[in-house]
């Protein structure tokens, strides 16, 4: 069984790297072909945020490594605390782990709309297109998530 974990676990910390674009720029396969409303307008203020990353695969993969690592210490009684407080410390530290790893630096733009209102959206930062305060910009609304783009 020992030799079988990292088999094991090596579908769920694949999974928990793997996320999904949040730039202007990039869209699903089921995002394809799909309208989207847009909307123009110049954008009035921005400032740089992070974009937290998710913690489930870490928190997952971290307890049955620290599990299996504490499991490995002392026998009998002994052993179960040490898999329990394994597993506990393990599952703490990979859900660190993985936020930052997952972390991504993210912009909010406050965008005054030529029809009238403002909104302000928030969206990873994309190296082949920057923003600026006084940018002509289109926000374009699908899916349940809004993309800014020149």
């Amino acid at each position: 069984m020992k030799r079988l974990l990292p088999l094991l676990l090596l579908p769920v910390l694949l999974g928990s790297c793997a996320q999904e674009s949040l730039t202007g720029d990039t869209y699903s396969r089921s995002d394809a072909g799909r309208t989207q409303n847009v909307r123009t307008g110049t954008i009035t203020s921005i400032r740089y945020v992070k974009i937290e990353g998710g913690t489930t695969g870490g928190t997952i993969a971290g307890g049955v490594i620290g599990g299996v690592l504490g499991n490995q210490i002392g026998s009998g009684r002994g052993r179960d605390v040490a898999t329990v407080a394994g597993a506990g410390a393990g599952a703490v530290a990979g859900s660190h782990i993985g936020q930052e790893v997952q972390s991504r630096q993210g912009i909010e733009m406050q965008i005054r709309l030529d029809g009238g209102g403002s909104i302000s959206v928030v969206q990873e930062v994309n190296p082949r297109e920057s923003f600026a305060e006084g940018d002509r910009v289109r926000a374009l609304d699908g899916g349940g998530r809004t993309r800014v783009t020149h």
